[in-house]
């Protein structure tokens, strides 16, 4: 089979069985043998997480839901469901409803869920006045939302955990005819999973049982030193804290990993980090001890 192209002449064309769907396509090429300098992200780039990672997040978050801010205890019936939500969703706060968005702002039909019930094609029209949303409604591409954007995405790996999260916890309040606002509901859950990671409740149990969380990265340590060999600068900048860190590469690359970067930045805060220019840069030894700015 062969394809025609506008100056007529015929390229052959690929069997759409051929084509691996897990691989990375380009539209450009580049010689990475002209770049000077690699930087990496930590998580989910040099450590790769078991799936046990994501059930931790849901059980820690759905506790801190029931014993901080006094959900009821029935929700822990609810477990982890690794199918449920994918990367790139959006989630109408005032509506709470989860649905998936394609790139010119539509709402795709048939993908917006209440709890864990699809929602008829016709109330999603009425709802939204048809199926496309204005962008002034969106959150940025890092998920920010700002006053005036009621539809919240979930761009982060770390983020499929609380989408679940959140649809449980709708769940359970629709089913047992429970009123509700659904802004307090995603604000008491965003806050559940931004604890168990700014207060090391996830840090400290990953750090406790590396070996069933991180996965072993051998072309990992294969890829940091061919770079390191051939002369590459690299850097290394993450969210993460120092200690976390510094477990998971020991246990992924080996004890003189920090040997094989020219800088190390961690509690980086991106994507703040990139344009605030208000912090300032603060030195720590390897130990984790302060050593000035």
């Amino acid at each position: 089979m062969t394809v025609p192209l506008l100056g007529g002449e015929i390229i052959p064309s690929i069997p759409s069985n051929m084509l691996n769907p897990k691989a990375i396509f380009s539209n450009n090429e580049m010689s990475l043998e002209n770049i000077e300098i690699y930087g990496f992200d930590y998580d989910y780039t040099l450590a790769f997480y078991s799936k046990d990672l994501h059930t931790l997040i849901f059980n820690t978050a759905r506790d801190l839901l029931i014993h901080e801010h006094r959900y009821p205890n029935e929700l822990k019936s609810y477990e982890y469901d690794p199918n449920f939500a994918i990367r790139g969703l959006h989630y109408d706060v005032h509506k709470a409803l989860l649905m998936k968005i394609d790139s010119f702002h539509y709402i795709q039909l048939g993908t917006v869920y209440r709890g864990f019930e699809v929602v008829p094609d016709s109330e999603v029209i009425e709802m939204y006045q048809g199926s496309h949303v204005p962008l002034e409604q969106m959150s940025d591409f890092y998920g920010k939302s700002s006053e005036g954007n009621t539809l919240k995405q979930f761009m982060d790996i770390f983020s499929l955990p609380e989408m679940t999260l959140l649809s449980c916890v709708n769940d359970y309040f629709l089913k047992n005819n429970i009123d509700y606002e659904p802004v307090h509901l995603y604000k008491d859950v965003k806050d559940a999973i931004r604890d168990v990671h700014v207060k090391g409740l996830m840090y400290r149990a990953v750090e406790a049982d590396i070996e069933r969380y991180i996965c072993y990265g051998e072309k990992t340590q294969a890829v940091l030193a061919k770079l390191a060999n051939h002369g590459k600068k690299m850097f290394l900048i993450t969210n993460s804290p120092s200690s976390f860190v510094d477990k998971g590469m020991n246990f992924i690359v080996g004890k003189d990993w920090r040997d094989l970067f020219d800088v190390v930045i961690v509690q980086a805060d991106k994507p703040n980090f990139f344009n605030d220019k208000r912090r300032p840069f603060r030195r720590f030894t390897d130990r984790g001890v302060y050593c000035g700015i």
